[in-house]
């Protein structure tokens, strides 16, 4: 297979500076405010985004371990297969956050309900449309009754390497 190489388009910025602590997802960082810089050559393609209350940022995470196809998820005490799970230790390290656009600056996306890690590199942004991406799912696999614990949990140092 080919190796995929992406480019960074810009920065994300928030209140968190090491994954420990951190909100495991964006339920857990309601109101946290943060930034996403893009680099100048991709300001044109900020036209219209402010019409969108939210975004969708996929990014790097740079700082994730090495892949491990069998995790214990933050909200578990079993081991899971990897993709069951939104663990950082993946074959390809892509997240992806569903976050609140304040405004746009220039360069400068002002967003809330933040749950990234400080410094993280930004591949893409898409526009959040819940007709498009909002699904009824009928069943969470073994999140079943613990999805609503995802608000007050936090992130700790099961997931990065030694």
């Amino acid at each position: 297979m080919d190796e995929i190489r992406y480019k960074p388009i810009g920065t994300i910025h928030s209140p968190f500076h090491e994954p420990k602590g951190m909100p495991i997802q964006p339920a857990g960082a309601r109101g946290v405010s943060g930034t996403v810089v893009l680099s100048d050559d991709f300001v044109p393609g900020l036209q219209d985004l402010e019409g969108f209350s939210h975004i969708i940022l996929l990014y790097h995470l740079h700082l994730a371990p090495s892949c491990s196809l069998r995790v214990k998820p933050f909200l578990d005490t079993e081991e899971r297969g990897l993709f069951a799970t939104r663990a950082p230790a993946r074959p390809n390290p892509i997240g992806l956050s569903v976050v609140r656009l304040v405004r746009v600056d220039g360069t400068t996306l002002h967003v809330e309900d933040i749950d990234v890690l400080d410094g993280t590199p930004l591949l893409d942004i898409k526009p959040y449309v819940p007709k498009f991406d909002a699904a009824d799912a009928d069943r969470v696999g073994w999140l079943e009754g613990r999805q609503g614990k995802a608000p007050d949990t936090r992130s700790d140092d099961r997931f990065v390497d030694p």
